[in-house]
């Protein structure tokens, strides 16, 4: 049986890390764990200057490279629930689909994940 709470644990332990990472780089979170209906969640919305960021976070214990649970579904979930957000918020700016990836406690940023 697979420990559901260390999961969790290590699934907000990781956004945290990513939070942090994104802040020190001129990034202002503005919403986190926004959950779009049926659509998916996206895990952390940021703004730089006037990009808006809608941002999925991949980490992983072992020893698997978490950029390949960015799947072409994941993508696809994340550009919908953007859509979604963008939509019921009223919001007319660029945006930019990205991943953060979290390898042994150290964060990278890929941008525009869906070019």
């Amino acid at each position: 049986m697979q420990n559901t709470n260390g999961s969790k644990n290590f699934g907000n332990e990781s956004e945290e890390l990513a939070t942090r990472f994104l802040e020190e780089r001129g990034f202002v979170i503005v919403e986190r764990n926004f959950y779009a209906k049926k659509l998916g969640e996206i895990d952390i919305v940021a703004q730089k200057g006037s990009v808006l960021h809608f941002i999925e976070v991949k980490s992983a214990k072992a020893d698997f490279d978490p950029v390949y649970n960015m799947t072409p579904t994941k993508i696809r979930r994340v550009i919908n629930s953007a859509y979604y957000y963008i939509k019921t918020k009223k919001i007319d700016a660029p945006f930019s689909i990205d991943a953060l990836i979290i390898r042994r406690g150290v964060a990278e940023l890929i941008e525009n994940i869906t070019l």
